[in-house]
C-alpha cells in the first residue's frame, strides 16, 4: 500500500511538471475581456508588514527588510505553499500604498521570472488556481504604471497557468483543493481571451464537485468549518462572475450555496467566527459574514444538527457541540478525536474553547491538537476517543473511532436541552460516553452532566476486566474545558469554584457538584495566524469510574450581578484578532 501511494504521488508529481511546461512553452494570443471586481479581502496590517520585510506564513516569521519573498528560504512546505498561492496579494492590494504596489508588482514579475517556464513547487492544479483569482481580481493594482511589455508577459502567464490547470484540474484531491482548482479555470476562462473554451468543462466539473463534494446538509466530507467557508466564497464568487459574463450557475453549483449559507450560520458564533473543529480555525476576520451576505441567502436553520453540529443559542451567548462520528477515510486526514466537545461564545468573546489546529507548529504540535484531551470533552485514562493510523499512506487517517453518536434536541424547562453519546471507549473500556448540556433561554447559565455507562453484558465485561486491572481503584477520567487566553480564570469558593472573567466585563462562575476533584491547569490556544502557541488555561474535572454508572454535574452562569445588556467597549490589541 506505500510503495502504491508513494508511486501515485510521484506519477502525479511528473504529471504537473510535465504539463506545466508543455503549458509555459504556448504562446496564446490574449488579453482582458473582461476585468471582475476584486471579491477577495485582505488586511491593511499585513499589508504593512508584507512591505515592511516582516514575511508571516504558515504560523512562520521571517524578518529580512529589503529582501524578496523569493530569495528567502522557507522555513517548511506549508510556508512555501502560501508563498506560491499569492493571497498575500489580498493583503498588499489591501495597504494599497505605493510601496505596497512597488512589492507586489516586483514579486510577482520575479515570480514569472523564476518559475514562469513552468518549474518550481507553485506548479500544482490548487496553488495555480488560488494564484489565478489573486492574479486576476488585483490585475489593474498589478499593471497600473507598468510598461507596456510588462503588461504582455502578465497576461501570457496568466494564459500559460490556466491552460495548465486546465489539463490538471480533474487529479486534485476531491475538497477545498478540488474547488480552488476548477473555479480558477473558470474565473481565468471568463477573464481571458482565448480561454473561453475551458469554461464549459470547468462548469461541468464544478458540477460534479457540488455534487459529490456537498451533501444535502450542506456539509463537506472532512467536517471543518473553516474548508467549507473558502469553498463557500470560491462558489459565491464564481457565481458572481458568471452572472456578470450573462451566463448562468448551474443547478448543483446555485444548490450548493444556498445548502452551505444556513450551516455556516449554524457554526457562527455570536461573535463572527466559525467553531473551531477538525483542523479549522475562526477564519480570516469578516470573511464570514462577508461571505454570507454576498450569497443573498437569508435561509438560516434553526438550532439542532447542522454538519454533524448542534448549535444551542440564546441571549449573548451560542455554544456549539460536535455531534456525529468523525470523519472517516481519506476525509479524516486532518481530523480531530472531538466527538461530544464543545465551544462557548459570550458576545463578542470566546470562552470555552478547543486547543485548534497545530499544523503550523510542526508535526508534534498537529498531533497533540488532534488528540481528545485538547478538546473541551471527557478523556478517558488519558486516550483518545480516536486514534491514528498505522504507519504508510493511512498513518494520518482516524481509525477506531465511535461507531455511533445518537444525540437529541429538545425543550428544558427553561431552555434548551441537548443529550448525545458516543461508543469511542466501548471496544477497549466497555464504557460509553453521554453527555447533557442546556442552555437557560436568557443564554445566562450553562448545566452539563457527563457520564460514564456500561451498558450491555459485553460492555459489562469488558469494564469488569479494565477495572480489575487497576486493582479496583477505579478508571481514572477527566472533563476538560479549554479558556480562550483571553478569560482570566481564578479557583474562588475554597477551591470549590472558579471565577472567569472576560475582557467585557463578564463574571462567569464554574461549579461542580462535589462528586470530581477541580483543578486550574494550564493550556495553550492554536491558531494557524499566531508565531506560536498562546497560552491559556482549563478547567479540569478528575473522577474515577468505579460501577457500570458515574456521573459528574457542572454549571456555567454569569455572575448575578452582571447586567443582562453589555456594551462591549474593550478594545482588541492586535494580537487578539488573527492576523
Amino acid at each position: 500500500m506505500a510503495d502504491q501511494g508513494t508511486l501515485a504521488t510521484r506519477w502525479s508529481q511528473y504529471l504537473n511538471r510535465f504539463h506545466a511546461r508543455r503549458a509555459a512553452r504556448a504562446r496564446p494570443a490574449t488579453a482582458f475581456v473582461s476585468s471582475p471586481e476584486p471579491r477577495t479581502i485582505g488586511s491593511y496590517a499585513r499589508g504593512r508588514q508584507l512591505s515592511a520585510g516582516n514575511y508571516m506564513f504558515a504560523g512562520s516569521l521571517v524578518q529580512t527588510p529589503g529582501t524578496s519573498l523569493w530569495q528567502i528560504t522557507p522555513p517548511d512546505a506549508m510556508f512555501e505553499a502560501e508563498l506560491h498561492g499569492f493571497a498575500w496579494l489580498d493583503d498588499l492590494a489591501a495597504a494599497g500604498d505605493a510601496k505596497a504596489r512597488s512589492c507586489a508588482q516586483d514579486w510577482l514579475w520575479e515570480w514569472i521570472a523564476l518559475y514562469g517556464d513552468g518549474k518550481g513547487p507553485g506548479w500544482t492544479p490548487d496553488l495555480t488556481g488560488r494564484r489565478l483569482i489573486r492574479w486576476i481580481n488585483h490585475a489593474l493594482f498589478m499593471l497600473s504604471g507598468m510598461e507596456g511589455n510588462a503588461s504582455e508577459t502578465f497576461l501570457r502567464s496568466l494564459a500559460s497557468q490556466t491552460l495548465f490547470v486546465a489539463k490538471r484540474w480533474e487529479a486534485t484531491a476531491p475538497g477545498l483543493p478540488r474547488f480552488e482548482a476548477v473555479t480558477g479555470v473558470i474565473y481565468a476562462g471568463l477573464a481571458l481571451e482565448g480561454m473561453d473554451a475551458h469554461i464549459a468543462p470547468a462548469l461541468r466539473g464544478l458540477e460534479r464537485a457540488c455534487d459529490d463534494q456537498i451533501g444535502e446538509a450542506g456539509m463537506l466530507p472532512t467536517r471543518n468549518p473553516e474548508d467549507l467557508l473558502e469553498v463557500f466564497t470560491l462558489l459565491t464568487w464564481t457565481a458572481e462572475a458568471l452572472i456578470e459574463a450573462d451566463l448562468e450557475p448551474g443547478p448543483a453549483h446555485r444548490t450548493a450555496i444556498e445548502r452551505i449559507a444556513p450551516t455556516l450560520r449554524t457554526l457562527r458564533h455570536a461573535d463572527g467566527g466559525l467553531a473551531r473543529f477538525h483542523g479549522g480555525g475562526r477564519g480570516l476576520e469578516g470573511r464570514l459574514d462577508t461571505a454570507l451576505a454576498a450569497s443573498g441567502v437569508k435561509a438560516s436553520k434553526p438550532d439542532g444538527l447542522s454538519m454533524g453540529y448542534v448549535r444551542l443559542s440564546a441571549g449573548r451567548s451560542s455554544l456549539i457541540i460536535d455531534a456525529a462520528k468523525p470523519p472517516s477515510g481519506a476525509a479524516s486526514a486532518g481530523a480531530h478525536a472531538s466527538t461530544l466537545a464543545f465551544e462557548l461564545t459570550s458576545g463578542r468573546r470566546p470562552l470555552i474553547v478547543n486547543c485548534g489546529s497545530g499544523a503550523t507548529f510542526g508535526a508534534e504540535w498537529r498531533r497533540a491538537g488532534r488528540a481528545t484531551p485538547s478538546h473541551s470533552t471527557l478523556v478517558l485514562e488519558g486516550v483518545s476517543s480516536a486514534r491514528l493510523g498505522p504507519d504508510g499512506p493511512q498513518s494520518e487517517w482516524l481509525v477506531n473511532g465511535p461507531k455511533s453518536v445518537p444525540i437529541q434536541v429538545s425543550q428544558a424547562s427553561d431552555g434548551l436541552r441537548f443529550e448525545g453519546r458516543h461508543d469511542g471507549y466501548a471496544a477497549r473500556f466497555g464504557l460509553i460516553h453521554a453527555r447533557t448540556i442546556e442552555m437557560t433561554f436568557d443564554g445566562r447559565g450553562i448545566a452539563g452532566e457527563d457520564m460514564m455507562l456500561s451498558m450491555e453484558p459485553p460492555d459489562r465485561r469488558r469494564f469488569d476486566t479494565a477495572l480489575d486491572a487497576t486493582g479496583l481503584k477505579g478508571l481514572k477520567f477527566t472533563v476538560h474545558f479549554h479558556l480562550h487566553p483571553e478569560a482570566d480564570a481564578e479557583l474562588d469558593m475554597n477551591g470549590a469554584a472558579v471565577s472567569i472573567a472576560l475582557r467585557s466585563g463578564e463574571i462567569w462562575v464554574f461549579r461542580t457538584d462535589g462528586r470530581a476533584d477541580i483543578t486550574l491547569e494550564p493550556s495553550v490556544y492554536l491558531e494557524k495566524s499566531r508565531l506560536k502557541p498562546r497560552a491559556s488555561q482549563q478547567i479540569i474535572l478528575t473522577a474515577r469510574a468505579m460501577e457500570y454508572a458515574t456521573r459528574v454535574r457542572w454549571s456555567l452562569a454569569r455572575a448575578q450581578d452582571t447586567p443582562i445588556a453589555i456594551r462591549d467597549l474593550a478594545q482588541d490589541s492586535p494580537n487578539d484578532q488573527d492576523t
